[in-house]
């Protein structure tokens, strides 16, 4: 087991059971989650006996390899990290002027089988465990800081399904979010899911406050089973019923995700139903234009189809951005995660 994988609480009783007081499980708490360690011996103020036994526990403090860093002509970086038995995942940090966001992935590869993603062909390896999806952040920030910046957001919206790992997610984003670690702001962090219907319930609940995202994609059950094989079993009504129970703050919204694929849901039509879906939901819409990948039978719109189907959205009472593809040259944009290495892409 690795040591990031431990709540506050499980790092109190673990020092407890080797005789220390409590306050030492907030020093270890920082070390590995503010300070991001990676060898009991960096832990100066803790005792030499207590990091003997620690050492001696089994537990380790492994972070995860960067097996690859790529990045890209709009400063978009991709980590390929790799686990403690070989698998590999993707991270991206995406830089913008007022924000650096990391895109951080939940399970190795996925098991959901949506028509337009890279990462659904690579099929389900694995979920991460808690300390393997903080530990994405912790690898980032460091390189964050050798140029002089800091990772203000966190989006999950990389490889995988959140909430079909979402007692692992919810342990991370515990972690993420105490004040002893990276102390990270429940409003700077998303969660995005396919629709999963139950696990929306259960982020609800959870009281953590974080913002939801919804990959959506399509206004209609007909073309979303087709591209979204999870909406046979949670339909659009399903989907939307969860979305108006979601416990929001004041003055946030929900985000709705739609990757527009050329003639297949950016028509007239499409832009006419999504405002009525919608309806009476706190939202804002992010238009994807498809990023493309190897073997997938779609295309983009053209640039003057996604304006007037924003322009459409717009005029139906929605709040609607148009997302410029960031990292697209390596393989790093939205939709195209599946460890494959662009020859474009410089290493940095």
């Amino acid at each position: 087991m690795n040591v990031r994988d431990l709540r506050h609480s499980e790092l109190e009783r673990l020092v407890e059971e080797t005789g220390e007081p409590r306050f030492r499980a907030d020093q270890l708490f920082r070390w590995i989650h503010a300070r991001g360690a990676t060898s009991w011996d960096e832990m100066t103020d803790l005792p030499a006996r207590l990091r003997a036994r620690l050492a001696a526990s089994g537990l380790s403090l492994a972070p995860l390899a960067i097996d690859l860093l790529q990045r890209s002509a709009d400063g978009t970086r991709k980590l390929r990290l790799r686990t403690h038995d070989g698998r590999l995942i993707e991270s991206v940090l995406i830089p913008e002027p007022d924000k650096l966001t990391l895109c951080v992935s939940s399970q190795v590869g996925c098991a959901l089988d949506c028509t337009f993603c890279a990462t659904a062909k690579l099929g389900f390896g694995r979920q991460l465990s808690p300390g393997e999806i903080v530990d994405q952040v912790y690898r980032a920030r460091e390189l964050a800081q050798k140029d002089g910046s800091r990772i203000s957001n966190l989006v999950f919206m990389g490889m995988g399904e959140p909430l079909h790992n979402l007692k692992n997610v919810l342990c991370a984003l515990e972690m993420l979010t105490h004040e002893l670690g990276a102390a990270f702001s429940h409003r700077r962090i998303t969660v995005s899911t396919a629709g999963l219907v139950p696990g929306i319930e259960r982020l609800g609940q959870a009281d953590l406050r974080v913002g939801l995202a919804i990959s959506l994609n399509a206004t209609t059950d007909a073309l979303r089973d087709q591209l979204m094989p999870i909406n046979r079993k949670w339909n659009l009504a399903a989907l939307l019923g969860a979305v108006r129970r979601y416990p929001l703050e004041r003055r946030r919204r929900v985000t709705f995700e739609y990757v527009l694929l050329a003639g297949q849901n950016d028509t007239d039509a499409d832009a006419v139903r999504l405002p009525k879906l919608l309806r009476g939901i706190p939202a804002k819409v992010n238009l994807i234009p498809w990023n493309p990948h190897p073997g997938a039978p779609f295309a983009r719109p053209a640039p003057e189809r996604i304006l007037a189907f924003q322009d459409k959205l717009q005029a139906g009472g929605l709040s609607a951005f148009v997302r410029r593809p960031r990292g697209d040259d390596i393989a790093a944009a939205c939709g195209q995660l599946a460890n494959q290495v662009v020859p474009l892409g410089r290493l940095q």
